[in-house]
This record gives C-alpha cells, structure tokens and sequence, in this order.
C-alpha cells in the first residue's frame, strides 16, 4: 500500500483547530523491542530493522512470521502490508488481516484529529463527498460531510453523477480506478449532479479542509403512535469531546420524546476509537447491563499483561430493550464491537444489503523513527466469548442501501425498519425495484470505498 493510497483510506475531516495526537495514545515501545525515540529520523537500515522487530514482538499471528520478513522493503507501509499474508485463522480459508498499516507520523497525527486527507499529490483536503455505484451505470452520492465543500454547494445523498469533467470520465464500473483519482484525489473537479426531480445541475468543487461531523442525523419519528428514535452516526474518530456533547444531546433528546425503539445507522461507519464505542454502548446499553462485562481484549501470548476488560457504566435515561442497526460491507471494526458488544444484554437486529465488514481486531500506534506502524494486535470478544467474526456480522432483514434516496424517511433501510416497527414485518417502501449489485459493482464499489477509515483503535493501552 503506497502513502498516498493509505491517505485516501484514512480520510477525516479537517477543523479550525488542530489537535495533535496525545502521547498517552502511542504505545510505549519499551521492553523487549528497540526504542526508536519519538520523532527521529532513522537510517533505511534501523527504520527497516525496528519495524521488523516490532511486527514479530506486538503482531497477533507473531509466530507465523518467517525470518525473512521484511528484508525487501524500505518503507514500513510496504512491509504492513506484506504482514496481512501472516495471518492465517483457523476455520477460514486465507489470511484474515486486511487492515495492518504504516503511515508518516505527521499525517496519522492530522488525520486521528479529525482532519480531512492529505497525500502526496493534494495537500488541499477533499471535496467531502463519498460515492458508490447503484448499477452499472448509475454512479450515486452516497454521502456528503455536512461542513465540506460538498454541502456547502447543497449536494444530497442520492443525487446521480452523470458526468466528471464534462464527460471526460466515463461512468462505469471499468473506469472506477480513473474516478477515484477525479472525487478523491484531485484539488478541482466539475460534475454534472441529476437530483431525484430529474432536473440537472452543474457543480465544479474545490478541496478544501474541514471540521468532520460524525452525527449526521439525529431524528424522532411516530409510527402507529409509537416515538422512534434515528442515529446516523458515521465515525467513532474526531474531536471526543464534540462526539461526547453530540451523544448527550441526542439521548437526552430520544428521553424526552419518551422513544420505545431506537435505530442507529452506521452503514458507512468504519470504525475508530474504541472509547468513543465505550460511550455510546453506554448510552445504547440497557440499565440491567450497567456492570457487566462489555468486552475482553486479548494480545499474543508476549503481551498477556496487557489483556483488559471493559465493563458497562450506563450513561442516559433510557432503558431499551432492543436496538437495531443498519449496516453494510462498510461497517467495520469499532462498529462491529459496539454491536456485538451488545448482543449479550439486548434483542440486537441488523438490517441492509450485506453483512458486515469483519474486524474483530484492532491495533495502536507503535512509533519507530518518523513512522507509527500498526500491526494488528489484539481481538476482542464480548460477554459471551463471542468474537471471530472475520466473516463480517449477518444481517437479520435484508435491505437495499437506498443509494437513490437521501438521509431519512423514504429511504429504503430506514424504511424497512419504521415497517416492521409499525406492522412487524420488514419490506421495502412503496414497491420499489430490488436493485441487484453485479460483481463488477461490487468489486467497484470496493475501490470508491476507500476513504472509509476501518480501524479499532485503542489510545489507552502501554506495553510494559
């Protein structure tokens, strides 16, 4: 994985203030592998050296790496990817790891602020828009940051791409690598958008930074006289304390409506910090779970002193009895464990056009010389030792992700779920067209996936 690739999979919002990554979120490397200081630049030789020693010290599948690992790269991103082929699990076909990385300390301290991606090529931010194909053909707004240069020109979800660069990239799934070079990597482009009333407009976007928003909605809704509550929540990195203030909003907003059901939509949510899943868990969890045990992390076999337990200390005055969530392939890592976190404690359903992504695992920032490396280093499990589920979590109801459709009632999940909320029974809205994804959508999709972040990050763990 180049630098630049890696910049585009970590895209985060850029604010007005920057908040550098803390020290106590870096593991400190002391013990039995090198220190490499804190900023220093390392020969080829050391910088190589240290990663290795590194990878076969914290990695989670350590004693799978050969002796030859590594000596044909420079780069530690190079060799973090190379590690992904170590990773072999029982009753799973392949290696399992998709997500070992390394990136430029000065990048990764950005980003985990809440900052909008920069790379090699564009250091001016992004466009804050996300796109997947509907069909062949049909290349839709999946979402738009509320605070980018995107909203700001009123562009919607569910808004149809017909033209990048006044036709200069053809729309289709072949040419999927030519636009995400155009929607994520460049400083300038121009699209013609056809909104849901068939009408057409031009937009030429500039990139630009941008404070992230991971509440996107926040609604209440009444189905057969009954207070449904709605959460699109889309990140668990950014600024904590502004997550934290947006939780007490929200839930102190769903009390007072007095809501009996609750749906929360992480279906582009691909992880992040796992004490901001801590909180929300908190929030979602009923008062009979207050605690309990919410998760065990487990390290190899050489950092056993550093295996935890997270327990529930509710938060809010809501005490539900089940939750459910909308979910895609793009639900990764520490929305995976929030949910399966909670199914020991509560009627836990999902709902959407797949399972989940499949990230019991997560990692930290090891430091060596300029660089922090991630290996996977730990999994977790929950209350009832559940937790392997590389294959990604199974959905209860399938559901078309309505692509055509922006945020809210209409909307072919969401609606789904009011149904069955107000009749018992999940279907689709208004008789619309099941939409079958092809292969070559499918594997397109995966490439226009890639500013969605899939990472379980845990900021509080030191080895000793």
């Amino acid at each position: 994985m180049t630098v630049r690739n890696l910049c585009v999979l970590l895209t985060f919002a850029v604010g007005s203030f920057f908040v550098s990554c803390r020290k106590a979120d870096v593991i400190n490397t002391g013990g039995s592998t090198p220190s490499t200081g804190t900023n220093q630049t390392l020969s080829p030789e050391a910088l190589r050296d240290s990663t290795i020693a590194y990878s076969k010290d914290f990695y989670l599948w350590y004693n799978q790496i050969p002796s030859s690992f590594g000596q044909q790269y420079s780069e530690p991103d190079l060799m973090m990817e190379d590690l992904h082929r170590y990773s072999v699990e029982p009753g799973f076909s392949g290696p399992v790891d998709k997500w070992s990385f390394g990136i430029k300390k000065a990048e990764w301290d950005n980003m985990t602020a809440g900052m909008s991606s920069t790379n090699n090529t564009n250091s001016n931010g992004d466009f804050g828009i996300s796109i997947f194909f509907r069909s062949e053909g049909d290349l839709r707004v999946r979402l738009v940051e509320p605070n980018s240069p995107a909203a700001a020109a009123h562009i919607q979800r569910g808004w149809k791409i017909a033209s990048i660069n006044g036709g200069g990239t053809n729309i289709s799934t072949s040419n999927a690598d030519n636009i995400v070079d155009k929607v994520y990597y460049s400083s300038n482009t121009s699209f013609t958008f056809v909104k849901p009333d068939g009408t057409s407009v031009d937009i030429t976007l500039n990139a630009a930074h941008y404070t992230q928003q991971p509440v996107y909605m926040d609604e209440v809704y009444t189905v057969n006289g009954r207070s449904v509550g709605y959460l699109v929540f889309n990140s668990f990195l950014g600024d904590t304390n502004r997550i934290y203030s947006d939780f007490q909003r929200v839930f102190s907003k769903f009390a007072s409506a007095g809501i009996s059901e609750l749906i929360v939509d992480l279906r582009y949510n691909g992880g992040g910090y796992v004490s901001v899943q801590e909180k929300l868990a908190d929030y979602l969890a009923p008062y009979s779970a207050n605690g309990g045990l919410m998760f065990k992390e487990t390290y190899n076999d050489k950092h056993s002193n550093m295996n935890s337990s997270a327990y529930f200390h509710k938060l809010g005055s809501l005490n539900l009895s089940k939750v459910y969530f909308i979910v895609t392939k793009s639900t990764a890592s520490a929305s995976e464990l929030l949910i399966n976190n909670l199914k020991p404690y509560m009627d836990v359903r999902l709902v959407g056009p797949s399972s989940t992504h499949g990230k019991p695992v997560g990692f930290f920032p090891v430091p060596v010389g300029d660089w922090y490396i991630f290996p996977v280093s730990f999994k977790s499990t929950n209350k009832n030792g559940e937790g392997n589920y590389f294959g990604g979590i199974p959905v209860n109801y399938s559901a078309q992700d309505g692509l055509d459709h922006d945020w809210g009632q209409g909307e072919s999940c969401l609606s789904a779920v009011l149904n069955g909320i107000g009749n018992g029974t999940m279907s689709r809205m208004g008789g619309a067209p099941v939409i079958t994804e092809s292969s070559e959508v499918l594997r397109s999709n995966r490439k226009l996936d890639v500013p969605a972040f899939k990472g379980m990050l845990n900021g509080k763990r030191n080895a000793e």
